[in-house]
């Protein structure tokens, strides 16, 4: 299993932190294009409630950015390799491609920035957009972040995805074409999923060769129309996973992961001001050790993991 840290000190020579930052765009589920409310479990900050307010310039975002990650982490040994732009908010194509080449390059014009990573819609992937994309690679390495999340179209309707499998494939596709790295983001423990749906997501996935995956635990935050339903459904609609059977079930998805695609997340956590389940998330340390030790009881993972 190649973890993050493990991908990026070969890549870049030593550690690499990533910088949540905050384009400012919206999102197609969100200005009225196919849907006003977002996808169910979206929060306020468009999944980037960890990023710098967006009425910062890029480069005033990267400082604060620098100043909040020094002041969680703790002194490390070895090699600092540098930073990853993150641009996390919502979505991160959503806009013309003159903005987005603007505060891209930007970005990474930083000397400590050693690349992008950018999430987005496949549906917000033009050829124009692509083509810029492979411009910046030529320069600093681009990551594609794709929020997936299920290839099940009626867990996608549940969630308001927006866009069918269809068009995930295509966009991996033409990603692929350009040279550019793609991640696929996947939620673990949908309503109405059994582990033979996350198996099948999983593998849908690694099928298309995606240079990437993060596993997320869907955890239900305040202010969300997943909070609402969380509350009025009874426990047979919904219920989150306990932390026992989450862990059950990365144990059983990875096995089929190839060994050559990176594993970027295990887990997930919300803020906590905002997190409403499960609460045993928010201890994001004790899940990675508790994972940690029964990957290596099984042989999931090498001790580095």
């Amino acid at each position: 299993m190649i973890t993050a840290n493990d991908y990026y000190r070969t890549r870049f020579g030593g550690k690499v932190y990533r910088l949540s930052l905050n384009g400012g765009m919206t999102c197609p589920n969100r200005d009225g294009t196919i849907d006003t409310r977002g996808c169910i479990f979206c929060s306020r900050g468009g999944s980037g409630d960890f990023a710098p307010s967006a009425s910062l310039p890029i480069r005033e975002q990267l400082i604060a950015a620098k100043k909040k990650v020094a002041a969680k982490l703790p002194k490390q040994s070895g090699a600092f390799a540098g930073y990853l732009a993150y641009f996390q908010a919502f979505t991160n194509t959503y806009a013309p491609v003159s903005y987005l080449k603007s505060i891209f390059e930007e970005a990474l014009s930083d000397s400590e920035v050693v690349g992008l990573s950018i999430a987005t819609r496949p549906d917000c992937l033009s050829p124009e957009c692509i083509d810029l994309l492979t411009e910046l690679n030529r320069t600093k390495p681009v990551f594609i972040e794709l929020g997936l999340q299920t290839i099940h179209e009626s867990t996608a309707l549940f969630l308001r995805r927006g866009y069918p499998l269809s068009v995930y494939d295509d966009a991996v596709a033409r990603l692929h074409a350009a040279g550019l790295s793609v991640i696929t983001h996947i939620i673990l423990g949908l309503p109405g999923e059994s582990l033979d749906h996350m198996i099948a997501t999983v593998k849908h996935v690694v099928n298309a060769k995606v240079h990437g995956v993060k596993l997320q635990l869907l955890h239900v935050l305040h202010d969300t129309d997943l909070a609402d339903y969380y509350r009025q459904a009874s426990p047979s609609e919904f219920a989150c996973m306990s932390m026992d059977t989450y862990l059950d079930t990365l144990c059983a998805l990875l096995p089929h992961i190839p060994e050559d695609t990176v594993i970027y997340r295990l887990t997930g956590d919300g803020p906590k001001r905002t997190l409403l389940a499960p609460l045993w998330s928010g201890n994001k340390k004790a899940v990675l050790n508790t994972l940690k030790q029964r990957l290596e009881r099984s042989s999931l993972c090498n001790p580095k993991c």
